[in-house]
């Protein structure tokens, strides 16, 4: 399911770029699609809609995924119909597509995996997702740009539509979880009543708890620093003296494979150490590895010094991740998993879409050492604020924690 996810993510982005950079598209047109990436941030203004209605097929969860499959896998073989030379709008509004339904698998896929794993899998389980998410994203780019070369774009975009649409067997042989019913108010107020109940009862739910605007604060913090460390990555690589096919083979290829590894170890922690723990010791490697940026910055045009840094930032970031996903499943309410999982997931969001964007200007003004220094130190707000609300770890199932 996490390989279904990342798939279509690089569709709409290096791989769409690429195809119509190729087409001679205006420069200033291909730099709209960046916004093709808006439905992974606004999802969670129609995942409510996931938890309250269910398809007359297979059930909640793989009803919906099903159907979304459908959809999605249709929209990319679709796309290949058209040439973005001729019909760029065309080929934009296919892609947004691709985004919504892309988005909305997100939604399922996250609720699905709340809802079937017991509590003591959820560091792990949310470690092999993030492992085949990054598969995916892998095969679409990567791969893609191969293929693209040796058959072209179209065919391209016909065979990612169909080992898309494969992921549909797993869909159909793996079970639907036990259903928690939302409870939703019904017949006080008529029909906008129980829209309104849809939308609001999950916000309103997790507000109800201890701390919640503190938890809301710490989501948004813990991977800040890491975030805005890693937008600026690419071009503090060649500023330092880097090629791009050195940074190619090494952060790009090399790089994925400890991230991988990190991923698969930080779950394998997780069931032992529990979230809470993870989520310290996790973030604690993830503030080291930033201020590895600055090493790297005085030792200059190394290729050793650069896949180890590389290495151990990608190792620390994929066990962070694991522990903060597996974390913000198990804080959601199984009667509302899908609204608030796309909620939590879009404020993890913010930090790399919003926050990061004015980077560049500390980076530019301060120099590299500085803007990593802050990087890092950023880090400290969200470790600070897990050691003070220790009581967090009690909103955890035993086993969870």
């Amino acid at each position: 399911m996490g390989f279904a996810s990342g798939l279509p993510l690089l569709l709409t982005g290096s791989l769409l770029q690429a195809w119509m950079t190729d087409a001679n598209v205006p420069l200033d047109a291909i730099g709209f699609l960046a916004l093709l990436s808006l439905p992974y941030s606004l999802k969670f203004l129609w995942a409510p809609l996931l938890d309250s209605w269910s398809p007359p097929w297979l059930g909640r969860r793989r009803g919906w995924l099903i159907t979304v499959q459908l959809l999605l896998t249709a929209a990319i073989m679709s796309i290949a119909l058209f040439s973005p030379s001729t019909q760029p709008l065309l080929i934009g509004l296919i892609a947004l597509l691709i985004s919504l339904f892309s988005a909305t698998q997100d939604i399922v896929i996250d609720a699905y995996r709340r809802e079937h794993l017991p509590e003591r899998e959820l560091g792990l389980g949310s470690g092999f997702y993030v492992y085949g998410y990054r598969v995916g994203m892998l095969l679409a780019s990567g791969g893609g740009m191969v293929l693209a070369d040796f058959i072209g774009f179209q065919a391209t975009y016909l065979t990612m539509g169909a080992i898309l649409g494969t992921c549909m067997l797993v869909t159909l042989l793996a079970p639907e979880p036990d259903k928690v019913s939302a409870s939703l108010p019904t017949n006080q107020g008529g029909s906008k009543h129980q829209i309104r109940s849809t939308f609001w009862e999950p916000i309103r739910n997790f507000l109800q708890r201890p701390s919640a605007l503190w938890l809301l604060l710490f989501i948004l913090l813990y991977k800040l620093g890491d975030s805005v460390a890693g937008n600026l990555t690419t071009p503090f690589y060649k500023a330092i003296g880097f090629s791009n096919s050195e940074i190619g083979a090494t952060v790009k290829i090399f790089g994925l494979w400890p991230m991988l590894g990190g991923i698969f170890l930080g779950g394998f922690l997780i069931v032992r150490l529990g979230i809470y723990r993870s989520l310290w010791w996790f973030g604690l490697l993830q503030m080291i590895s930033t201020a590895g940026f600055i090493w790297l910055h005085h030792v200059g045009d190394s290729l050793f010094w650069l896949a180890s840094v590389v290495s151990f930032e990608n190792i620390s970031a994929g066990m962070g991740t694991a522990a903060f996903t597996a974390f913000m499943a198990a804080l959601t309410d199984k009667r509302f998993t899908a609204g608030q999982y796309a909620l939590l997931s879009s404020i993890m969001s913010l930090p790399r879409v919003v926050i990061a964007a004015p980077g560049g200007i500390l980076a530019s003004h301060l120099g590299w050492d500085a803007f990593f220094w802050i990087c890092t130190i950023a880090a400290i707000p969200g470790l600070l604020m897990l050691w003070r609300f220790k009581e967090w770890r009690t909103m955890l199932s035993p086993e969870a924690r």
